[in-house]
């Protein structure tokens, strides 16, 4: 079994297909949602690694352009990634505004099929069904109930939930520290929503976290080889 090689790739190395263009898949760093598919050649990419910010090749108007350079909605670069062959690129974002020229978050909002058997979750679809359940408040939901109460009583909730982890996990019972901790972080994400906080904040800081907990890292490590 072939092993990936983490060399770094050239341009030069890059295969652009016979109109000069490459295909480009950006995706959000913070939600990992793919936000649009793009087309770059050689003279646009060498923009966006220079500036660090998403520069495309327009087909429709055969020119130049620079992502949010009109509506500020700016795609700031973290990383670029060729695949197997060379001839596309996944670039990775940071971004200052919706994708979409249409001002969605990502141009991809058309559904075309959806398994009746396999059902795709993610925690920022549980955060929207929850925002849906606040605008909407159908009757016999219980989240309808904890909006209509009102934050003391999701706080309660909360506090509540966050016992039972503990007790869960004192027991070292996996399995009901697992089900203590998806209620906890439901009701969390009830909160989250009250206070009209979202899931991108809570992302961005712990990626804060993270860059902080790197540094100090290194810094130990450096400090750990200085002779005394």
């Amino acid at each position: 079994m072939a092993e990936s090689s983490n060399t770094v790739v050239g341009l030069d190395e890059l295969k652009f297909d016979e109109n000069g263009l490459i295909p480009a898949i950006i995706v959000d760093a913070t939600s990992k949602k793919v936000l649009t598919l793009a087309y770059m050649n050689r003279e646009s990419l060498g923009i966006s690694v220079e500036k660090e910010r998403t520069c495309f090749w327009s087909r429709s108007r055969q020119e130049l352009w620079l992502k949010g350079e009109t509506s500020g909605n700016y795609q700031h670069i973290v990383s670029i990634t060729a695949d197997c062959d060379k001839d596309a690129l996944v670039v990775v974002v940071d971004k200052d505004g919706p994708a979409c020229h249409l001002g969605t978050d990502s141009c991809f909002t058309n559904p075309v099929f959806q398994s009746d058997e396999r059902h795709e979750f993610s925690v920022d679809g549980l955060y929207e069904m929850l925002q849906g359940r606040k605008e909407t408040m159908p009757e016999g939901s219980y989240t309808s109930y904890l909006f209509e109460k009102g934050l003391d009583k999701i706080l309660k909730k909360v506090g509540e939930e966050s016992t039972e982890v503990i007790i869960a996990a004192k027991d070292e019972d996996k399995k009901e520290t697992v089900y203590e901790i998806a209620d906890l972080a439901y009701h969390v994400m009830v909160l989250m929503v009250e206070a009209g906080i979202s899931m991108d904040d809570i992302r961005k800081e712990l990626a804060s976290r993270h860059i902080i907990d790197h540094k100090v890292k290194q810094e130990k490590m450096a400090s750990d080889q200085d002779p005394e």
